[in-house]
C-alpha cells in the first residue's frame, strides 16, 4: 500500500515538530516542508491533507511569510493554526488585525459547531493559546466553529472546500482535546487511514534497501547508540553480509563499551563488523591540547581519516550508511527552504559522504528518536542499546576539561560507571536524556582516615529533555546523590570531592565543553 502523507508547511513555529509527531502519534506518516514550497512540489507529493503551522510573524507585517495560493486549488483538506488560520483568513478575503486583548496561555474554549473537526467533544474544554492577532472577519463560505471569552472567532471551517482553521494550539498536552481535534482533521476530514507502523516501516525500508542497493555493497561507521545500530540491522536484514560495518576504537570510549558492541553485533546478530583500534593514533593527536574546539576538530578529522582508510580495503562500495534522523534533515534546512548557514554534522560519520563520494543509504531519515527505539524494540535489539542515553561523538574527551591524557581517561571511566550503575539501580536511567561525570581540572583539600589529601574534583551532571535542544538539571533524590558520591570517593582513587550541577540549557549546555 502507498504510504499516505500528511505534510505541515512550517512557518517558523516553535512547535512545527510537535505538530509532526501528534500526527504520528495517529499512525499516519507526515513530513515537515518550508512555508514558500511550490504548490506544483506539494502536489507532487499526493499529500492526503495539509497543515499550516503557527508563526512568531504576524500577517500585519510587510514581510511576513506566505503561502503559495496554489495549494488552495489542489483539493485537498487544509488545517490553518494559530497563524496558519490567519494567513488562511488573509489569502482568502477574510481580514485579520491586532487587538488589544491578546491571549496567552490557557482560555476556555466554546464549541459553536459540534461537525467535523469539534465531532463528539464536549461543548466547552481547556484551550492553549499564543496570539496578538484575532480573524476579525471570516472569508467567504466560512463560518465561525469555537469562540473564547477574548476572541469571537477561534476557530472557522469551510465544510464543502474542507477547509478549517483554529487560533489555539491543539498539538500543545495543554489543550484538553488537542489530539481528539486533529484525529477529525485526519480521519474524519481527510480519509485518513491510520496504518503507518514501526512494522509496515520496517518493511517498506527492507523493500527499498534492496532495490536500490541490490548486490552492491553498504560501508557503514558503526558506533554502538541506538541511531547506527537501528540503521546497521535494517540494512543487514535488506542486504546480509554486503553490509560492512566499521567501529572504530578512538580511546575514549566508556569503560568495555567495545567489547560490548563487538558482542552484540558480531556474536548476536552476525554482522560483518571490523573492528578498528586507533587509540593510541586518537590520544597522540590529543597530547596537550586543551583547548574543547580544537579537541573536537582534532577528533572528527581523525575519525574521517581513519574510516576512509579502513572503507578503501573494502571492494566495490558504492553505499554508505548513516543513522541519520528527521529532526536532522530539518534542522539542515532552513525555515525559508534555503540552505541553512551551518549543516549539521553527524558524529557518527564526520562528514565522510562529501569526501568519499558515495551514495547515501539513511533508512532513519523520516524518523524521530523515539521512533528509532521503537523499531529498535521491533528488531529485537537489547534494551541497553535502545535506550542507552546520547553520548557524545568526541567521547569522553569533553568531559574531561582541560588535557586529555590515559591517566585522566582511566579514572573518568571508574567514575563514570558508577555513576551510570547508581542511576540505574535507582530505575532512572531510562526516566532522564543524560547522565554523566565530568573530571575537573582542580584539585582540593580533603581527609581521608587521620591523613590530609590532595585529589581531583569529579562534577555530576544529570538533565531531562525531549530532544537536547533545551535541557533542566534533574533534582535527583539525596539518597542516589549520597550513594554516588560515596562510592566514587571510596572506590576511585584520586577523587575526594563530588559536587552536582544544577544549571539548566540555556543558558549553560549540557555538555562542558
Amino acid at each position: 500500500m502507498t504510504r499516505q502523507t500528511v505534510l505541515i508547511l512550517d512557518f517558523g513555529s516553535q512547535y512545527t515538530q510537535l505538530i509532526a509527531r501528534r500526527v504520528r502519534e495517529h499512525k499516519v506518516f507526515s513530513r515537515i516542508i518550508p512555508y514558500n514550497t511550490a504548490a506544483k512540489e506539494i502536489a507532487a507529493f499526493n499529500p492526503k491533507a495539509l497543515i499550516l503551522s503557527g508563526s512568531p510573524a504576524s500577517v500585519s507585517e510587510k514581510k511576513s511569510p506566505y503561502p503559495d495560493k496554489g495549494i488552495f486549488k489542489l483539493g485537498v483538506p487544509i488545517l490553518g493554526i494559530c497563524y496558519g488560520m490567519q494567513v488562511i483568513a488573509e489569502m482568502l478575503a477574510g481580514r485579520v488585525r491586532h487587538t488589544s486583548s491578546r491571549e496567552y496561555g490557557k482560555a476556555e474554549l466554546f464549541i459553536d459547531d459540534n461537525r467535523d473537526l469539534f465531532a463528539h467533544l464536549p461543548g466547552n474544554f481547556t484551550c492553549w493559546q499564543s496570539h496578538g492577532d484575532q480573524v476579525k472577519k471570516l472569508p467567504s463560505g466560512f463560518h465561525t466553529s469555537a469562540h473564547t471569552m477574548n476572541t469571537p472567532i477561534a476557530a472557522f471551517s469551510n465544510p464543502k472546500r474542507k477547509i478549517y482553521g483554529v487560533q489555539f494550539h491543539p498539538e500543545v498536552t495543554h489543550t484538553e482535546k488537542g489530539s481528539q481535534i486533529l484525529g477529525n482533521f485526519l480521519f474524519k476530514i481527510s480519509g485518513c487511514l491510520g496504518r503507518w507502523t514501526m512494522h509496515s516501516f520496517i518493511r517498506e525500508s527492507v523493500e527499498n534497501i534492496k532495490k536500490t542497493v541490490a548486490r552492491d555493497k553498504v560501508v557503514l561507521g558503526l558506533s554502538g547508540g541506538v541511531d547506527s545500530s537501528v540503521a546497521a540491522i535494517l540494512i543487514h536484514k535488506a542486504i546480509g553480509r554486503n553490509l560492512r560495518c566499521i567501529f572504530i576504537d578512538n580511546g575514549l570510549l566508556r569503560k568495555d563499551e567495545a567489547q560490548q558492541v563487538k558482542n552484540v553485533f558480531r556474536n548476536m546478530y552476525h554482522l560483518n563488523l571490523r573492528y578498528v583500534d586507533r587509540s593510541k593514533r586518537f590520544l597522540s593527536r590529543l597530547k596537550a591540547v586543551s583547548d574543547p574546539e580544537e579537541k573536537r576538530k582534532i577528533i572528527g578529522e581523525e575519525f574521517v581519516n581513519v574510516f576512509e582508510e579502513e572503507a578503501s580495503k573494502i571492494k566495490k562500495v558504492k553505499y554508505l550508511g548513516q543513522g541519520t534522523l528527521y529532526p536532522d534533515v530539518i534542522e539542515s534546512i532552513s525555515v525559508t527552504g534555503a540552505p541553512s548557514s551551518r549543516i549539521k554534522s553527524h558524529h557518527n560519520v564526520g562528514g565522510l559522504p562529501a569526501q568519499m563520494k558515495l551514495k547515501l543509504i539513511e533508512p532513519l531519515r523520516d524518523l524521530f528518536k523515539d521512533e528509532v527505539r521503537a523499531i529498535g524494540k521491533e528488531l529485537g535489539l537489547p534494551e541497553t542499546i535502545i535506550y542507552r542515553q546520547p553520548f557524545p561523538g568526541p567521547g569522553l574527551s569533553i568531559r574531561i576539561i582541560g588535557e586529555v591524557t590515559p591517566e585522566r581517561l582511566n579514572l573518568l571511566r571508574e567514575i563514570d560507571q558508577r555513576v551510570l550503575e547508581e542511576i540505574r539501580k535507582a530505575g532512572l536511567y531510562e526516566q532522564v536524556w543524560q547522565s554523566f561525570a565530568i573530571l575537573l581540572p582542580i584539585k582540593s583539600v580533603g581527609v581521608m582516615g587521620d591523613e590530609r589529601t590532595y585529589e581531583l574534583v569529579a562534577c555530576l551532571r544529570c538533565v531531562t529533555s525531549l530532544d537536547g535542544m533545551t535541557a533542566d538539571w534533574v533534582g535527583l533524590p539525596y539518597e542516589v546523590l549520597a550513594k554516588i558520591s560515596n562510592r566514587i570517593i571510596n572506590e576511585v582513587k584520586g577523587i575526594n570531592r563530588v559536587v552536582y550541577d544544577i544549571s539548566s540549557k540555556p543558558p549553560a549546555t549540557i555538555e562542558w565543553e
